[in-house]
């Protein structure tokens, strides 16, 4: 006689659980990269090996600990991140310290290690790309393309999918749907009338502060010496200098109206002008992606300026840096910004199907 056994269906693991593994192999390639700095003593590129970042917080590690320490940092997150691939749901101490462990090492990763030279290098790159074949701006790119800028952007990569992963993870042990985090439960705030109010006003924050930098880059670039002396700009104008601050003013002035998108009409469905496109729904994650990663960059760059002495020298404030004392609440306000689009225009969810 044969006894069948029932069949035991395993829970189905959400597509969003593959970002856990994607962030472990990351996260663990960079790991073992800084194991082999530890044993070499070669390849370290921050702190006193990075004469760029006397805006990084890393200036503040010893060169020698620096490895060893991104190492440890960057294994056990792999490990972690590995821990959330599954379905299993864990008890509530360990999933709290799972949690707060994966996000603190996500928000080092992409805040802290980064600084205003990411930042700075997505606001130059029109240029560079553009004028590189031309030879301008005169720069020898060697010294832009470090490896130090290299591993920040990989850090930022490892920190964002670090993010999602736990995001994702703490939706499924929660019981929320691992989609769209609903779960059930009505948060007012979070409605779409209640997010089309309070993401209107974080919206034209985040877009004035771009604008009033993009003003006196700008009108540098027109001749006016708008909070400088004029010999400065001479200087500027004589070097070519002037130019590629003009590049960064026009950089942060269409990030400003693209933030104005985030609560227009245009936003929602593209502008009759756009031929092939006109009248069709913007798709929420063209907005919301890269409006999210700038958010990041920024908030990156205002904790490199917050952290020198020099930005808190307000004695040499004037109309060319006035604008910068404001970055703190740029990077916040994007962020707020843009989660309020998500919330307005992400709909009935295709997985729970709340709505």
């Amino acid at each position: 006689m044969t006894t069948t056994l029932p069949h035991t269906r395993r829970p189905a693991v959400h597509r969003s659980a593959r970002l856990a593994p994607l962030a472990a192999a990351w996260l663990g390639l960079w790991g073992v990269l800084a194991l082999v700095s530890t044993a070499t003593g070669a390849g370290y590129p921050f702190g006193a090996n990075d004469p760029g970042g006397d805006l990084n917080l890393l200036r503040l590690v010893p060169t020698a600990a620096g490895p060893p320490l991104f190492a440890a940092l960057l294994l056990s997150a792999a490990v972690a991140a590995l821990a959330m691939a599954g379905p299993q749901r864990p008890g509530r101490p360990l999933r709290a310290l799972l949690s707060a462990y994966a996000w603190t090492v996500a928000f080092l990763l992409a805040v802290v290690v980064p600084d205003v030279g990411v930042l700075t290098i997505l606001g130059y790159a029109p240029i560079l790309v553009i004028g590189a074949p031309f030879g301008w701006p005169p720069v020898d790119y060697a010294d832009i393309f470090t490896w130090a800028l290299f591993a920040r952007f990989a850090a930022v990569v490892g920190g964002v999918l670090l993010a999602g992963a736990v995001l994702g993870w703490q939706r499924r042990t929660a019981g929320a749907c691992p989609g769209c985090g609903r779960d059930g439960t009505d948060h007012g705030w979070t409605s779409p009338a209640s997010a089309t109010r309070w993401g209107r006003w974080a919206a034209w924050v985040a877009a004035t502060i771009p604008a009033l930098y993009a003003v006196t880059r700008l009108a540098w670039a027109a001749g006016i010496p708008l909070g400088i002396e004029q010999s400065f700009l001479d200087e500027m104008r004589a070097s070519g200098l002037v130019w590629a601050g003009a590049g960064l003013g026009g950089f942060a002035l269409v990030g400003a109206v693209l933030t104005l998108g985030l609560v227009q009409r245009w936003g929602e469905r593209f502008p009759r002008w756009m031929a092939g496109l006109a009248g069709r729904p913007v798709p929420v994650r063209l907005a919301v992606v890269p409006a999210t990663l700038v958010a990041v960059a920024v908030t990156a760059a205002t904790l490199g300026l917050l952290a020198s002495p020099a930005f808190w020298d307000f004695g040499e404030v004037s109309l060319a840096t006035a604008p910068m004392l404001l970055w703190p609440f740029w990077g916040v306000a994007l962020g707020a910004a843009t989660y309020a689009y998500h919330l307005r225009r992400r709909g009935a969810c295709g997985d729970c199907g709340r709505g």
